[in-house]
């Protein structure tokens, strides 16, 4: 059950990225479940096999390619929507996570 909670809250946070980045992910997690991070952390992996960080970066994935097909945005906008440092750093996860670059992720298939 926490995990799912920490699911939960990462998914809303993600989804509702225009909220300025005010804390951490684990401050945010840490002060919103009432749980020392570490101890999240452990559980999470335990029943995940997998970091939070890993479930986090995997989620601002799925938002990314989710306002990529929308199209309204470009990846400058998208990458400040998402609290990225920089492009550059959402495309390197961009390709770590799809083994696609946003090109080849927009590029309509070729019959």
């Amino acid at each position: 059950m926490l995990v799912d909670q920490v699911k939960l809250l990462i998914t809303a946070f993600v989804d509702d990225s225009s909220e300025p980045l005010s804390l951490k992910h684990s401050a945010h997690l840490s002060k919103a479940l009432a749980y020392n991070y570490t101890y999240l952390s452990t559980i999470f992996s335990a029943s995940e096999g997998s970091t939070i960080e890993q479930f986090i970066i995997t989620q601002k994935i799925d938002r990314v390619k989710q306002l990529l097909n929308n199209g309204d945005l470009n990846l400058t906008e998208i990458a400040y929507l998402l609290h990225y440092s920089s492009v550059a750093h959402l495309c390197n996860q961009f390709k770590k996570v799809t083994g696609l670059t946003s090109k080849q992720y927009k590029a309509p298939a070729i019959p």
